[in-house]
């Protein structure tokens, strides 16, 4: 290994430099100490970082020389070499004058004069002296920018890849460019103003090409058509996401050592966590991190990263793999709701008889953000057992698998069961107790696995299965349960933590609900804009979920797509726009029956138009069907 090496991105290339780099990193900070050098050290396994804080340049450079001297000869001792030209210094500094630092002179250690430039980029982020990230936003965005003009090669406003694929596109491989390293500067108290400028730019054109509409079209208006979320408001969500995803990550990792609240236990100038901090200094540190410290603590913990219930080789799939089987409904087959009844009942009358079989019916609702989780163990000559347990602020995801728990845990306690089925509406949610990977249900998941795990080992012909019950599909015994867990009405009593999976939930619709506020009161949408129906008579609010409302109904089809947007904001070409922007053009109709071609005269009065047989135009679906009977409305005249 040592005379050949591992190949380029080889996943043993970072732990053996990690086993190699450990006792040198260690042995320089120990020098630091006896020189006493005030010097940080972060390590991103070859590419090191010196970190100095003084008020004077000069102190500085002379800590940074020393340092760059010791580095240099245990390197020497270890084998190891410096790559001088890839050298770098950057200063930070708050000074509002005249900012000219000294270089830092290594030609006497073998390397060369380091001239601080304007800007470091490091890692794919790019920092300047006062941590503004304007030339790290205009980077990406314009990188962002960039893309969504090579794409236009691949569909425009008649033909090529349709709206909703453009959509997906632009969410999948746009964005995530544009909003990379989004935590250093989206945090509580950051100047916002010069980034959303330059991220709103990025979205138009995207837009714009999404739907193919005019340039001039109103911003807020196409955004929502094309079911783009604000970048404010999308930043809010995806920020709130990532506050809470340390929780996925053992006890003993770094960031959750930082985010410990709990005071050091001894007194050591290396003690870096919020618990060390008094609250002033809470107060005034700006980041990602005291926002996700203060975001964490109103959760409780549901996951188990390192737990032997997902070890490889130790896991309930791996011991016994054939003494489970999930039975879900086939919907590829016509009439499977009646088909699956039918099964239903025969496997019931199956379980009457049988002594060894225990029938575990679970369902949950929720109801005033209190989770009702209900489980019915039926079992040969033995009374009903019925159980029942409330949670508050919970998925519904996470009430079915509890109730699964709380089923399994009383089916495995009666005497002589050797089979035990499990009828649920939610076989997603069985499937997740055999889920190795990391998830927010782990909780409940380990409790289950340890249930079957002693119940497998019991006896090799013990067995479960779990049985697939649509709701629709109205089976007595599991209406029976449906209609218990429906039949409870509680209110939260007192504040208590919520589910992770819950937290990214409400954080989810707090966003949706404050862009479809700001949408109505806000004049961004075009004072024209057309306010439709859907098929409940209610108006359509913007939402991003498959391309949103109004790209579901004519996402389909580029030119169809662009003559819909152009009707509902209004900028069409037809007399109404060219009175308001080229008043010397004609601007009547050409049916000759009104001075004015307006869009209410064309969708209701037109002689052109209207031999359509529906004379609604207020709902959507009415609306995209009057405009594919008639081609010619709303478009070019050359068209």
């Amino acid at each position: 290994m040592v005379n050949v090496g591992v190949g380029q991105g080889s996943a043993l290339s970072p732990i053996l430099s990690t086993l190699y780099l450990s006792p040198l990193i260690y042995i320089l900070e120990k020098r630091f100490k006896n020189f006493n050098l005030p010097i940080s050290i972060l390590s991103f396994v070859d590419d090191g970082l010196f970190i100095a804080q003084n008020k004077s340049f000069s102190s500085s450079n002379s800590q940074l020389f020393c340092s760059y001297n010791i580095l240099s000869n245990l390197l020497n001792s270890f084998g190891l070499i410096v790559e001088h030209s890839k050298t770098e210094i950057f200063h930070f500094s708050r000074s509002h004058g005249l900012f000219n630092p000294p270089p830092l002179d290594l030609s006497p250690l073998g390397g060369s004069i380091l001239r601080p430039k304007d800007s470091w980029r490091y890692l794919g982020f790019i920092f300047n002296r006062k941590l503004s990230f304007h030339k790290h936003i205009d980077f990406y965005a314009n990188k962002a920018i960039s893309m969504v003009k090579c794409m236009r090669l691949l569909g425009n406003s008649s033909r090529g890849i349709n709206p909703l694929q453009k959509h997906l596109l632009y969410r999948c491989c746009a964005l995530p460019i544009a909003l990379y390293g989004f935590q250093l500067w989206f945090y509580n108290k950051a100047p916002m103003s010069y980034h959303m400028k330059i991220l709103n730019k990025m979205q138009r054109r995207a837009a714009t090409w999404i739907l193919g509409a005019f340039k001039m079209s109103p911003f807020e208006g196409i955004k929502a058509l094309a079911g783009l979320m604000p970048i404010r408001f999308h930043l809010q969500k995806i920020s709130k996401r990532s506050l809470i995803h340390p929780f996925k990550l053992p006890d003993n990792h770094i960031l959750k050592n930082l985010l410990n609240d709990d005071p050091p236990s001894t007194k050591s100038p290396n003690s870096h966590n919020i618990g060390s901090l008094t609250n002033r200094q809470k107060s005034l540190i700006k980041g990602h991190l005291p926002d996700a410290h203060t975001k964490t603590l109103g959760i409780f913990p549901s996951f188990s990263p390192i737990s032997p219930s997902f070890s490889p080789g130790n896991c309930l799939m791996d011991i016994f793999p054939n003494r489970f089987s999930f039975i879900s409904v086939n919907k590829k087959v016509e009439n499977c709701n009646y088909i699956r009844g039918r099964e239903l009942d025969d496997m019931v009358l199956c379980c009457s008889s049988d002594s060894q079989t225990a029938l575990v019916i679970t369902d949950a609702s929720i109801k005033n953000d209190i989770a009702t989780s209900i489980s019915h163990i039926h079992s040969y000559n033995r009374p009903l057992i019925k159980t029942v347990h409330h949670a508050s602020f919970v998925t519904s995801m996470e009430a079915e698998l509890f109730a699964i728990r709380c089923g399994i845990n009383q089916a495995c306690a009666v005497n002589n069961v050797s089979k035990i089925i499990v009828v649920t509406d939610s076989i997603h949610a069985a499937k997740k107790i055999f889920d190795s990977r990391s998830h927010p249900h782990q909780i409940h998941s380990t409790a289950i696995l340890s249930e079957l795990r002693s119940f497998f080992s019991s006896n090799e012909s013990n067995i479960i299965e779990f049985w697939e019950c649509p709701s629709k599909l109205r089976w007595r015994l599991h209406a029976d349960v449906d209609k218990d867990s429906k039949s409870f009405s509680i209110s939260p009593s007192y504040l208590t933590k919520i589910s992770w999976d819950y937290c990214k939930k409400i954080d989810c619709d707090d966003s949706l609900n404050l862009w479809k506020m700001t949408f109505q009161a806000s004049d961004g949408k075009g004072k024209n804009f057309l306010d439709l129906l859907d098929d409940d008579s209610n108006i359509i609010e913007p939402h991003y979920a498959k391309g949103g409302p109004w790209l579901q109904a004519f996402g389909h089809s580029n030119s169809l797509c662009a003559r819909v947007v152009r009707a509902i904001t209004n900028h069409t070409p037809i007399g109404e726009y060219r009175l308001r922007f080229f008043p010397g053009m004609d601007f009547a109709c050409p049916c000759s029956n009104y001075p004015i071609e307006t869009r209410r005269h064309i969708l209701h009065e037109c002689r052109r138009f209207n031999g359509y047989w529906n004379p609604r135009r207020d709902s959507l679906s009415h609306f995209v069907m009057f405009l594919t009977a008639n081609p010619n409305a709303f478009a070019f005249a050359s068209s």
